[in-house]
């Protein structure tokens, strides 16, 4: 035990926390420089955090974790097309919500097409 705080119970927070200061960051900086504002938002740090809570409690196999990761290469596919599709409905002048729904259809649509192709595997 460490500061009063058990590792179970931090393997828990740290996602949260780091979080909350990610979307902090994204809140401050869209005054000052919206593209900055885009990068945070991007930054890959639910992958790591990913990796920690499912890998880092000492069940560490590296086997599973590389499939876990080359799990996230057609995800990550998805979530660009994604990006693209949203982009477009916003061009195409949709509000923000449905252009975000819409997008998340699209993104539904390859994730079920990728498990078909057997690109992604679900127990």
């Amino acid at each position: 035990m460490r500061f009063g705080v058990e590792p179970a119970q931090l393997q828990k927070a740290v996602p949260v926390i780091a979080s909350i200061f990610i979307i902090l960051g994204v809140a401050f900086l869209r005054e000052r420089s919206r593209t900055l504002a885009a990068i945070l938002a991007t930054m890959p740090i639910n992958i790591p955090l990913g990796l920690w809570v499912l890998f880092g409690t000492g069940d560490y196999d590296p086997r599973a974790a590389a499939l876990f990761v080359r799990a996230l290469l057609p995800g990550l596919l998805a979530t660009m097309v994604w990006v693209g599709a949203v982009w477009a409905a916003l061009r195409l002048g949709w509000e923000l919500l449905p252009a975000v729904v819409g997008g998340y259809g699209v993104w539904a649509v390859l994730v079920v097409v990728f498990i078909a192709l057997g690109w992604l595997h679900v127990r």
